[in-house]
């Protein structure tokens, strides 16, 4: 009896301090990787080599808060490598869409039959019809949904009057929204049904040739349109820093300086605090030999509630419909497809995992 009095006022002295801060959950924008300007002159093949043997890889960039991240890490100008390269060919081409965190599968084909063609026609618009057609980017002038998370008013997706190529739609909606509509959910949504009829308009698809070294999917592009042709001779990504970090290409061969992500001091197993984690994560669990990866997320009897093990508050979460029940001896485990939801799994599973770093 007096244990269980023991346990009873150790789980309301945990809730208390639980309660305590949960209203910092939310204003973390912490990543699990940070950036470094090195100031040697190298090919992108060099730069590449150097960052994989002395931190991670070159630079990826997963979305405006990174590119901002990457500004800040230098106060350099010039140009400098980041981690995106080119592999010519149609038949390389990949689907993506523009919102960071959507992800392209094949599932979506139904919806964008039409479009599996061979020709130079790479981003999508939604004809008159409902129809989706693809079109060259940069030669044809249409009106565009921008969809805005922010919600600044009562709407979540506008519709912009001013026709624009896709490249130029991309960049207002970024500007003044938050991106071009992205993700069959968004396209099935009644609001843009409603302001989408009789109207031919880009939405957020794509489709390029470029690949991040680190092998992430990431769809975060950043062109310069004054400066980026997508000539085949120049299939290394830099950033133009007095460009406003603007993004160009370049022959791989040329010297140039260089942005690195770093991940350092392996800690313990990841734990995943908001979405933009969450994204990070689920890129890596994507290349696991396992169906499922490891977190640092576990269920306590004793206290009964879940804890990361790094001590970090439970403010996200991801798990799938049911999962997230309170039994001894489990862990959290992330699905290695998509959507990435989170599973409680027995300790005794044997799966891949993620270890947690942190900054120095």
């Amino acid at each position: 009896m007096i244990i269980n009095v023991n346990q009873n006022r150790a789980k309301m002295k945990w809730s208390l301090f639980l309660l305590s801060l949960m209203g910092q959950c939310f204003l973390s924008t912490c990543r699990l990787y940070e950036y470094h300007y090195i100031s040697e002159s190298k090919t992108w093949s060099e730069a590449q080599s150097y960052c994989r043997e002395k931190y991670t890889d070159l630079a990826t960039v997963y979305d405006m808060t990174d590119m901002k991240r990457l500004l800040d890490s230098t106060e350099n100008q010039g140009e400098a490598w980041i981690g995106l390269c080119n592999n010519p060919g149609k038949e390389n081409r990949k689907w993506h869409w523009s919102l960071p965190g959507v992800e392209y599968n094949e599932s979506e084909a139904k919806y964008l039959e039409s479009l599996n063609n061979g020709d130079d026609k790479n981003c999508v618009y939604m004809d008159e019809s409902k129809t989706y057609m693809a079109k060259e980017c940069t030669k044809e002038l249409n009106e565009f949904i921008c969809y805005d998370e922010r919600r600044k008013s009562t709407k979540t997706f506008h519709l912009i009057n001013n026709e624009k190529t896709w490249p130029q739609a991309q960049n207002y909606c970024r500007e003044h929204h938050t991106d071009l509509i992205s993700g069959v959910h968004q396209l099935e949504d009644e609001e843009f049904k409603t302001q989408g009829k009789s109207k031919r308009l880009w939405i957020g698809l794509f489709r390029d040739t470029w690949r991040w070294s680190d092998e992430s999917s990431f769809s975060f592009r950043y062109w310069d349109l004054e400066l980026f042709k997508d000539e085949r001779n120049k299939k290394c990504a830099m950033t133009v820093l007095d460009r406003s970090g603007r993004w160009s290409s370049d022959e791989c061969n040329k010297s140039k300086t260089l942005l690195l992500t770093a991940e350092k001091t392996t800690t313990d197993l990841v734990s995943i605090t908001n979405p933009d984690q969450q994204r990070w994560v689920q890129e890596r669990a994507r290349k696991a030999s396992t169906p499922f990866v490891w977190l640092g997320l576990r269920y306590t009897c004793t206290l009964d509630l879940w804890f990361w093990v790094n001590d970090q508050l439970v403010c996200y979460d991801k798990w799938a419909p049911g999962q997230n029940t309170e039994s001894c001896y489990t862990s959290a485990a992330m699905e290695k497809e998509a959507p990435h939801q989170w599973f409680h799994k027995a300790d005794t599973n044997t799966f891949n995992f993620i270890c947690a770093v942190r900054k120095m």
